[in-house]
């Protein structure tokens, strides 16, 4: 599977198709940072797309949790740790996200 950290980069779609096989594993995308929210519940939350997926399916976005955090247009990569459905309360449900990520600027 691409969408594995030993490999390439895998698309914001494939990663978003593949997220059943991915669940607990480090995954690698690369795109473009679309929207920043920092310092909620002690991290930062990062929206990546890099043009594949489906925004009506929702599969053209990830998101990305980290300590880091990055500015709406930057280009980067992002390496992470795939959970699904992550409850943090307060209606804050997310069906896919990438944890603990490392962000680079590219």
């Amino acid at each position: 599977n691409a969408a594995i950290a030993d490999e390439g980069p895998a698309t914001v779609a494939s990663i978003n198709q593949n997220k059943a096989v991915l669940s607990g594993k480090n995954v690698k995308a690369a795109g473009k940072v679309v929207k920043v929210n920092n310092g909620i519940m002690g991290r930062n939350f990062v929206h990546i797309q890099d043009g594949t997926g489906d925004a009506g399916a929702g599969t053209n976005n990830l998101i990305v949790t980290s300590k880091q955090t990055a500015k709406v247009g930057d280009q980067v990569s992002i390496s992470g740790v795939a959970v699904l459905n992550r409850d943090f309360g307060s209606g804050y449900m997310y069906p896919l996200l990438i944890e603990e990520a490392t962000i680079t600027a590219k």
